[in-house]
């Protein structure tokens, strides 16, 4: 079952390189990274038809995940906090909107700051924790996804602070 905001097939005449289209139907025409069986479970989304997950006050979330990647618009008001954290998931941060500062390492012993059109890698294990400077849309990618975000047990988000 498709989640809100999302088609299955693909039915968009404008499509992204990676769509499945009505006209490759055969094993003839589809592109050769796919198989027969994988075209079906090609999906499409639109950021803008998808409801926001409301996880707090200051936080607010969109998600997409597949077998073993998940990406979310993550949408930060000025001054949220992320508390100190940390996951065995890979992960890429990148901000389309506002800035992020970072505190990275067990004591926070690096501190950065994300603005818009800059990517932070942060790998498997490493204690992370980050704070709004600005109102905040940020594009994080996972790999494999979340399990405490799609199962809503991120208790560590959804604390008043």
């Amino acid at each position: 079952m498709p989640l809100p905001g999302c088609l299955a097939p693909v039915r968009s005449r404008q499509l992204a390189p990676f769509a499945i289209s009505p006209e490759h139907t055969t094993l003839d025409t589809l592109p050769r990274r796919f198989t027969v069986n994988d075209a079906g479970k090609a999906m499409w989304y639109r950021w803008d038809k998808m409801p926001k997950e409301r996880v707090s006050d200051t936080l607010e979330r969109r998600l997409v995940t597949g077998e073993r990647m998940m990406i979310a618009h993550v949408y930060l008001k000025k001054g949220a906090i992320v508390p100190k954290h940390s996951h065995d998931n890979e992960q890429l941060t990148y901000i389309l909107e506002g800035s992020l500062k970072f505190w990275l390492g067990e004591n926070g012993e690096r501190e950065l700051v994300v603005a818009e059109g800059e990517i932070l890698y942060i790998p498997s294990n490493l204690p992370h924790k980050a704070e709004a400077l600005e109102d905040t849309l940020d594009l994080d990618v996972f790999s494999p996804p979340r399990e405490d975000w799609l199962n809503r047990t991120d208790a560590y988000l959804r604390e008043k602070r």
